[in-house]
């Protein structure tokens, strides 16, 4: 007797939501990896498709906020700058700034841009927010070779510390990821969040990236742990802490030793560390619970 396809057995599988506080299947996220790399090409593609300049606008964006941040906020304001060169100061804070920025915005807008994706076939869901946080680290890779070459202008040679710039990536790219993850599920429901972020972004670079921990340490006294809290406080300062604290008391600026500190600043590395986790846990954890409604209102 012939078997036909309708009596052939099938395998069933049965998609039901995560149970648990946060509960995330590792495993099928680790499963779908092709799928992420994917995503991650395509949003890189898309991102200089049809440009003039292509990858080279990576360069030209923190190129041009570094001279307007170096004019105004070093020659008129006269900021401090803990002895470097504006360039090398406002570049060092500049480029976690912009990786962070850019992976937020993406994030929180990418379930809503994905959304035939997400109401036709089944996937891990936390892989949308997540690849704008891996696709914003080639335009760090490709600005950081800037930075290289604007610290060979100025004669700097890397020191032991340079080794500890990944750690401070890694606190960039979890900030990223829990903010991006929460923002991403808030905007399913309520689409303002796409008109807040870029307003909330540009408030939140001016008090991250214009002026050294130094000069807040002595401005605020003890309000400094409030200013602690802001996790990418940490990122930038620790970034230029790895970056120059190796030139502590040369002069790259006539008159002007280099003041950065020869020792970390713990207490807003701590802090900033703790609220990174928190964050990550608070995003991953807020778009979970949100998750099964994703397609019935997206």
């Amino acid at each position: 007797m012939n078997q036909t396809v309708d009596d052939m057995p099938r395998e069933v599988h049965v998609i039901e939501p995560s149970r648990g506080w946060m509960h995330v299947h590792w495993r099928e996220v680790w499963q779908y990896r092709e799928l992420f790399g994917f995503l991650v090409w395509r949003d890189v593609k898309i991102k200089y498709k049809q440009t003039l300049l292509g990858a080279a606008w990576a360069v030209l964006v923190p190129l041009c906020q570094m001279l307007v941040f170096t004019i105004l906020f070093q020659r008129v304001a006269d900021f401090s700058s803990d002895g470097l060169p504006g360039p090398l100061f406002y570049i060092a804070g500049l480029l976690p700034w912009n990786y962070f920025a850019s992976s937020i915005t993406q994030a929180s807008n990418s379930m809503v841009q994905n959304a035939p994706m997400l109401t036709k076939i089944y996937f891990p869901r936390l892989m949308v927010p997540a690849t704008p946080c891996a696709a914003a680290l080639v335009d760090f890779a490709i600005a950081f070779v800037m930075l290289l070459a604007l610290g060979f202008f100025y004669g700097i040679v890397p020191g032991a510390s340079w080794l500890l710039l990944p750690v401070f990536m890694v606190l960039a790219c979890g900030a990223a990821f829990g903010a991006g993850s929460f923002l991403a599920a808030l905007n399913v429901k309520y689409r303002d969040v796409r008109h807040i972020v870029p307003f909330l972004v540009q408030l939140w670079m001016f008090l991250t990236v214009i002026t050294p921990y130094s000069a807040v340490k002595d401005a605020l006294g003890a309000w400094r742990y409030v200013y602690a809290l802001n996790p990418m406080a940490a990122v930038v300062e620790g970034t230029r802490w790895a970056l120059f604290r190796h030139l502590n008391g040369v002069e790259l600026l006539p008159g002007q030793p280099v003041t950065v500190a020869p020792a970390p600043p713990w207490d807003l590395f701590v802090l900033g560390t703790a609220v990174t986790v928190v964050m990550l846990a608070a995003g991953i954890y807020y778009f979970k619970r949100m998750e099964r409604t994703f397609a019935d209102i997206v």
